[in-house]
């Protein structure tokens, strides 16, 4: 299957505190520099559990840009979209027990426009994933309008993850819900504060409720999470989670999610 990704590609700096902050003065970490952003996060996923991806966005024509891309191509993912501006950044801050905190510049990203879209990227596409990131700003919101436009007329089903309380709040939770709601997705990632603020779920939507360690509720059919020997690193499992039930189901949606807690960074 043609699984395509529309979102954020980031470059991430992921810190792993070794313990609490020393405020001005210095804290052990071990710092990772890696690839990110919710919509490459499930592309690269997918790819790594067999299907064909394909990642579509406004990346950086500076450095952050370059890397991150050549790293997503590394990883079995088709980059495509325009180039120019400042790629965006994320510093991913992640606590002894796994739990993290984002401080997040979303760059360029924002940027894309609904002309520089090209229909063939979603030729023969069998599941459009669209970050709700896409659907909060100006023009990049137009800009999912088209695709999702154009991946529904190529017959493909459409997921939305609705990504991040707090972008919801701040970009009107009410219009963003409208919207949610106007593209028809059939199936809607959520977790539990996601679904407050939204007012989910929706009716004829396939609801998955991420609930961490708490495990998954797959549209009422619900999951314990895998039992792993240590948790490293949170970032990036709901993401994993999305592309395993997007490839394979909720069996395969909770071995990618154990997976990711696993390791440092959002990627495979």
């Amino acid at each position: 299957m043609l699984v395509c990704s529309l979102g954020d590609l980031t470059l991430d700096v992921v810190v792993r505190l070794a313990g609490p902050i020393a405020v001005g003065a210095d804290t052990d970490a071990e710092i990772v520099l890696a690839p990110g952003g919710q919509a490459a996060n499930v592309a690269a996923w997918a790819a790594s559990l067999g299907a064909s991806t394909r990642f579509i966005g406004r990346t950086g024509d500076d450095d952050a840009g370059s890397i991150a891309r050549t790293r997503l191509g590394d990883l079995g993912v088709d980059v495509v979209g325009p180039v120019g501006g400042g790629n965006g950044l994320i510093c991913s801050l992640v606590s002894p027990d796994g739990a993290r905190s984002m401080a997040a510049d979303r760059g360029t990203a924002v940027e894309l426009r609904p002309d520089e879209i090209d229909p063939a990227w979603l030729e023969e596409c069998d599941h459009l994933f669209v970050s709700g990131y896409a659907l909060m700003r100006e023009p990049v919101r137009s800009a999912a309008r088209r695709v999702v436009e154009i991946a529904r007329g190529a017959g493909a089903r459409v997921s939305i993850d609705l990504a991040s309380w707090s972008g919801i709040r701040d970009s009107g939770a009410e219009a963003f819900r409208e919207l949610v709601i106007e593209l028809e997705p059939d199936v809607v990632f959520a977790n539990e504060d996601e679904e407050r603020i939204a007012r989910g779920p929706f009716s004829g939507v396939t609801w998955i409720l991420k609930r961490g360690a708490g495990g998954c509720s797959f549209d009422g059919d619900e999951r314990q999470a895998l039992p792993v020997e240590r948790v490293v690193d949170s970032t990036g499992a709901g993401d994993a989670l999305a592309a395993g039930w997007i490839v394979g189901g909720p069996d395969l949606a909770l071995e990618a999610a154990s997976r990711c807690v696993q390791q440092l960074g959002a990627m495979p």
